[in-house]
């Protein structure tokens, strides 16, 4: 595209599977260039705390995001923060990405690692103490709850399951639906209900979630009677979904019903030249280091496929 800067590999997406993708990339001499929604890192940054990266004992995910930013740019990756992409083509032999300023940059490869977020409640509180007692990830954050009351919100496998594992952790977890049965499949059912620190809100939704500096109650509104209950918590994970970052990629047939990545062992998509990393992509996991997994394997992917391109360019030329 006349007027656009050029590069080998375009990586969508500053997250841990954008910057690890970034990091061997450029490590291999290969041009990078890395366009990021907002500040590198991703939902990393939203982590309190990381006692689960191997190597690292406790870390906080801005910090963590920007020692593997620094790195990046250590190599040689140009990082563009807080950009709004407009346009994308994907499927032409030259990839392209435009960004609302006016800006546009052109590559060979892509990889895509635009990440997701889990579906919030948008409920009043919500946002004042997402990292501050609101978790998405039971995993990720289950043990700072350690001896103290919690509550649970959602209705399907993941609720139920999460639920029973955080009650390694909990004194107490409130489990919140707002239907008058589960989602989940009965195996998970009976065996949350076969727990004795599992108390159960049926027909009910969050109205409120408060506190000071972090969560100290959820009001819990029975939608049958009308009541209203304040649960005295100190912690709250929400489990009603997820939303893959993919707008930009629905006219071209690398999605799956529900709008994930669908990629090979090798992080390719269908289309020649694209790759994709991180929550994005089709798959069970989603965890930092599961992340650092794919944006390894898709850089190493991409960096085969830009030399085989050269090695042909070579040959003709």
């Amino acid at each position: 595209m006349k007027g656009s800067e050029r590069y080998d590999v375009i990586v969508l997406g500053g997250g841990p599977a954008g910057l690890s993708a970034a990091i061997y990339l450029s490590r291999a001499k290969i041009q990078t260039l890395v366009i990021s929604e907002g500040m590198p890192g991703g939902q990393m940054i939203l982590t309190h705390r990381v006692v689960n990266y191997p190597g690292v004992e406790d870390i906080s995910g801005y910090q963590l995001s920007q020692v593997m930013k620094k790195q990046a740019d250590s190599f040689g990756a140009r990082i563009v923060a807080n950009a709004i992409v407009s346009r994308i083509e994907a499927d032409k032999e030259e990839k392209c990405v435009m960004l609302s300023d006016g800006r546009s940059f052109c590559s060979d490869a892509l990889i895509i690692a635009t990440g997701g977020k889990p579906r919030s409640l948008n409920v009043s509180g919500e946002e004042n103490f997402r990292g501050r007692g609101i978790s998405y990830c039971a995993t990720c954050d289950g043990e700072f709850f350690t001896n103290k009351a919690i509550v649970v919100v959602g209705g399907g496998n993941s609720a139920l399951e999460e639920a029973v594992s955080l009650t390694k952790y909990a004194t107490e977890v409130h489990l919140i639906h707002q239907f008058d049965h589960f989602q989940a499949f009965p195996y998970a059912v009976e065996e949350a209900r076969r727990n004795p620190k599992i108390k159960f809100y049926l027909s009910s939704v969050v109205t409120e979630f408060g506190g000071e500096d972090f969560l100290e109650y959820v009001k819990v509104k029975n939608l049958l009677n009308q009541q209203e209950t304040e649960l005295k918590v100190n912690g709250a994970f929400i489990f009603i979904g997820y939303e893959p970052n993919t707008q930009l990629f629905k006219q071209y047939p690398i999605l799956n019903e529900r709008g994930e990545i669908v990629v090979d062992e090798n992080m390719k998509t269908t289309l020649p030249g694209v790759f994709a990393a991180g929550d994005a992509v089709a798959k069970r996991y989603r965890q930092i280091t599961t992340a650092v997994s794919d944006g390894t394997i898709a850089a190493l992917a991409a960096a085969e496929y830009i030399n085989e391109l050269n090695k042909h360019i070579k040959l003709v030329s």
